[in-house]
């Protein structure tokens, strides 16, 4: 099977290196960004560069704040554990581990929750994530590093995955969160604090990024993005950036497996999400369930082996041994607007879900990289 994939942007950049380059600017050294006395990460769960063009009008300062080259290229899945694992430590999914939504754990028939399994299936933070955090490697060097989230992303194993070295500071409102890190980097020359923002995230996956929920919140982060400018010290460079886009799915474009379909021939277990599947298949099957799924859904999916993915580049080169099995066998990314659900499953909440991401369409891996403060 010939394998045609969307190309990305000549000298387009890489959010895997976001969090580096902010740090390099500490001391000067920054290729990407002016000097700065202390640095925020601002980081805005779900922010697609063409949703927030589409929306320009209810968010009049980051619209005015950067242009068409203000963006940079989410990684591949574009998806939140695995794009924030590679914000936070610089690396590739490939390198890091964390390849999906879900992924299998070679050698059993578990495919736990990237963002959750930590804690319901027993995942390492410090084995199963294969890559240092930024933020640790920092603070280990003297530096300080800080990070204003939600309450409930205290301690679990996600955050200790990726940022631990930080001392974690919790609000549940965005604009407290947005005066608590301009307070952190005016105080402490040197270090880097991490401003998270699920807001928009939730609006769309359960509205729509094209609902008035979605629109009501990116107001809101809009309002506390312009605040943050006029509160940070003038010496703290500050890059507003994302994880993903999003496209909005429609029920009729739902794509249900059920019992007895020939998509599901072979396939043991599925991982990944609706936009992009982990098809983990029986041994020596993958070339003969990928045949069938491209017969079937080439129109509607972007349908590959594990190695032709790996050869196209789409996790990092080169993938660790180690996190190879962790890829399915066959890899189904959704093209337009279509999601891949298994209609096996009793839970069927994941069905409502009309906002959603994952795959390789422009909409989903191009984001905002916009830059405030020293960084302007």
């Amino acid at each position: 099977m010939s394998l045609s994939l969307p190309a990305d942007p000549p000298r387009s950049r890489s959010l895997t290196g976001v969090v580096e380059q902010s740090l390099r600017a500490l001391t000067g050294e920054s290729d990407w960004f002016a000097p700065a006395r202390s640095v925020i990460v601002f980081l805005v769960d779900g922010l697609g560069s063409h949703n927030l063009a589409a929306r320009r009008g209810h968010a009049r300062f980051l619209g005015a704040t950067g242009g068409r080259r203000d963006v940079a290229r989410t990684v591949f899945p574009s998806t939140t554990a695995a794009a924030l694992t590679s914000l936070l430590t610089g690396t590739e999914t490939g390198a890091h581990g964390i390849v999906g939504y879900r992924a299998r754990i070679p050698g059993t028939d578990l495919a736990p929750n990237q963002l959750h399994g930590w804690e319901t299936d027993g995942l390492d933070p410090r084995v199963w994530q294969r890559r240092a955090p930024l933020f640790e490697t920092h603070a280990n060097a003297g530096g300080r590093a800080f990070v204003v989230s939600r309450p409930s992303y205290t301690g679990t194993g996600f955050t200790e995955a990726t940022l631990r070295g930080a001392e974690f500071f919790p609000s549940d409102d965005l604009h407290e969160r947005v005066r608590i890190a301009a307070d952190l980097a005016a105080r402490h020359p040197g270090s880097i604090t991490y401003l998270y923002a699920p807001e928009l995230d939730t609006a769309g996956h359960r509205d729509g990024w094209e609902s008035d929920r979605w629109t009501d919140a990116l107001e809101q982060l809009d309002d506390a993005a312009r605040r943050l400018a006029q509160t940070i010290h003038p010496s703290t460079g500050v890059l507003l950036t994302a994880d993903h886009g999003m496209v909005d799915v429609p029920a009729h474009k739902h794509v249900l497996l059920r019992e007895g379909d020939a998509l599901l021939d072979d396939v043991v277990l599925i991982g990944g999400e609706p936009r992009m599947l982990h098809l983990y298949t029986s041994e020596g099957r993958g070339d003969a369930v990928a045949r069938t799924w491209h017969d079937s859904e080439d129109a509607r999916a972007w349908v590959m082996t594990r190695d032709e993915a790996i050869a196209a580049g789409l996790f990092g080169s080169p993938v660790d041994d180690e996190v190879r099995p962790r890829i399915g066998d066959v890899l189904i990314a959704a093209r337009g607007r279509f999601a891949f659900y298994d209609d096996r499953e009793a839970d069927k909440r994941a069905q409502r879900m009309i906002g959603q991401h994952g795959s390789l369409t422009d909409e989903e891996r191009t984001v905002p990289l916009l830059r405030l403060g020293a960084f302007a």
